[in-house]
């Protein structure tokens, strides 16, 4: 059960950021304190909350897990499934994207379509071996919604994997959480829009 909630925890991580780290401009959003609420499903049964993956890892390993992504810019320590991040001016900004698209090799992503509404993309992944398309809609600057399909080959066997993202604005001040930063969660690397 550990390392699928490893596998899990990192997968909600690097979706939830996506929306920033996969677009040349900043996306149309505030800087701040976000609380990100996921649902899920692997091959069509729905996914349990993050909050019953990670109660059913000892208590100690659950610290040290919450420890590392708070160090990371995530936060989650609320029990309730959701999880808080905090992305600074400077998370957002395209140049820190821009320095991190040719970091990592294992990844590569297009973007389909981007308006100041909404935006489309596609990730071809090396290893663990995948193909994600990815949708962000934003409603406003302080509320968007992200959905991603994922099919992925681990162990010899393919599994379709669904996401949905409800990220809401709750404050210009983080408190105590430092900012998500693109290195922090290995953002894939991009490539210029499909015209």
């Amino acid at each position: 059960m550990r390392s699928i909630t490893l596998s899990g925890l990192a997968l909600l991580c690097a979706s939830t950021f996506s929306v920033a780290s996969h677009a040349a401009d900043a996306p149309p959003i505030k800087p701040g304190l976000w609380q990100v609420r996921s649902e899920g499903a692997v091959d069509g049964v729905k996914a349990p909350p993050m909050a019953a993956q990670m109660s059913k890892v000892p208590p100690e390993v659950r610290k040290q897990m919450e420890a590392m992504m708070k160090q990371k810019g995530v936060d989650l320590s609320g029990g309730t499934g959701d999880m808080k991040i905090c992305l600074s001016k400077e998370s957002l900004d395209q140049d820190q994207w821009l320095a991190q698209k040719n970091s990592e090799k294992n990844c590569k992503t297009e973007i389909k379509t981007r308006s100041s509404s909404r935006w489309t993309w596609h990730s071809s992944c090396l290893d663990p071996k995948s193909e994600t398309d990815g949708e962000a809609v934003f409603s406003s600057p302080e509320s968007y919604t992200m959905k991603m399909a994922t099919i992925m080959t681990m162990n010899g066997e393919a599994k379709t994997m669904n996401m949905t993202n409800t990220s809401t604005w709750l404050s210009a001040n983080c408190g105590d959480l430092k900012p998500v930063t693109a290195k922090a969660l290995s953002a894939p690397p991009l490539t210029k829009p499909v015209k």
